[in-house]
């Protein structure tokens, strides 16, 4: 089996929305990343969905995704629909740890080059779960943080479980490790930057990748 590693940087900003007087909120997020190398952007999502905050720690939410990932020079779309539930509580009053289930049907796309061209001929529809566990830790020590530097772990890991031949052939996807460091200015802006492991598998076909990707992440976080 290949091994690859790739170095490359993300930026990602991750909005709510609140609806007044009602349970919903606008979910968006988006995000810009490189290539290995830094020498050009590789890929972008954008991201909106429908929150249904069911309880004071449990939402649920639905939404659409547009990927684009670039190839030999043109950037091919995949559309996605998702749904997630997401649980949060707090360990020892201060520390609030967020657990976030998502489902994806993928529709992913085959592409044909001609002439030093790739256009999309068609998509076929694979469908992924993702479990994602974030924890903050504010440096204050404080509970109801509302301002000052925090530091931040999460893990979250993919798996294909309908279809797994459109997208590696493989149940295990891929798993992201982070740490991050950042800062609160408000109770609805943070900051923060840090360190992404990536582990991908992947399949040309033929043979299958272990693809390491080490990613410089900055993220922003809105809550209006």
């Amino acid at each position: 089996m290949a091994q690859q590693s790739q170095f490359s940087g993300w930026f990602a900003n991750f909005s709510t929305i609140h609806i007044p007087d009602t349970k919903f909120s606008i979910h968006f997020d988006g995000q810009l990343r490189s290539n290995d190398k830094w020498e050009t952007m590789q890929t972008y999502i954008v991201r909106p969905g429908i929150n249904f905050h069911a309880r004071k720690n449990v939402i649920l939410t639905a939404g659409y995704a547009l990927v684009g990932n670039k190839t030999l020079g043109t950037f091919i779309s995949e559309h996605r629909i998702w749904e997630q539930l997401i649980v949060t509580h707090s360990i020892a009053k201060f520390m609030p740890l967020q657990h976030r289930l998502r489902v994806e049907q993928r529709f992913i796309p085959v592409t044909r080059s001609l002439d030093g061209e790739v256009t999309k001929v068609e998509s076929n529809m694979s469908h992924r779960v993702r479990y994602f566990l974030r924890g903050l830790l504010p440096f204050s020590g404080q509970a109801g943080f509302t301002k000052g530097m925090f530091g931040a772990v999460q893990n979250e890991i993919f798996l294909n479980f309908a279809k797994n031949e459109y997208a590696n052939s493989h149940t295990f996807d891929q798993n992201r490790a982070y740490g991050a460091i950042g800062y609160r200015f408000s109770p609805m802006f943070d900051a923060e930057v840090g360190y992404l492991h990536h582990y991908t598998l992947r399949f040309n076909g033929q043979n299958t990748s272990r693809i390491t990707n080490n990613v410089i992440q900055l993220a922003t976080y809105v809550r209006l």
